[in-house]
């Protein structure tokens, strides 16, 4: 059975509440300052995305681990970019040829109808 909120000691939490409401202004201050010098992450990713997408358009195309190597992230992610994004979202078209023991994959032009 609960006691009721007249009985209750007032928590430390909502003091603390209290405080960050009081000086509000001078958080939002700092937190738009923040804001402002730090890469949006949807600009990080567009940037990403454009990079891969100049690697893949060279004549010569590109491998998984110089993707990887551009990017940053794991030849997992890679795949999944190239399945999931370049595939399927962008619909372009992706060929992937074995060279030398290495497997690299270009965008090809689309044919004109």
């Amino acid at each position: 059975m609960q006691k009721s909120s007249r009985n209750r000691k007032p928590s430390k939490r909502a003091g603390r509440a209290k405080a960050a409401r009081a000086s509000g202004h001078r958080a939002a201050k700092t937190a738009k300052a923040a804001r402002s010098v730090a890469p949006s992450p949807v600009s990080e990713r567009m940037n990403k995305q454009t990079k891969l997408l100049d690697l893949l358009r060279r004549p010569a195309g590109a491998t998984i681990a110089a993707l990887s190597d551009a990017s940053g992230w794991q030849q997992h992610s890679v795949r999944g970019f190239l399945a999931g994004v370049v595939r399927k979202k962008l619909g372009l078209e992706l060929v992937s040829t074995v060279e030398a023991d290495q497997r690299i994959y270009r965008i090809v032009a689309a044919k004109q109808a």
